[in-house]
């Protein structure tokens, strides 16, 4: 059984381009291992998506990779 749990940013950020957005979100993933740190948080499994107005995902990057 998989469970999905989604955590959702109502506010969100605007950005002028795909670029600026992934740049965003590296930034934000970033920012959530530091909170983390303290608390061996497991991220295996999660990933932040990017999306437009209208809800479509533009970008998917898994929060357990070692690239951030």
């Amino acid at each position: 059984m998989h469970t999905h749990e989604r955590i959702l940013d109502e506010t969100g950020i605007e950005v002028s381009d795909l670029e600026a957005a992934h740049y965003q979100a590296i930034k934000a993933i970033q920012e959530l291992r530091q909170e983390g740190e303290d608390e061996e948080v497991d991220w295996r499994g999660w990933q932040l998506e990017v999306t437009d107005a209208a809800g479509n995902v533009l970008l998917a990057i898994p929060l357990d990779t070692a690239q951030h």
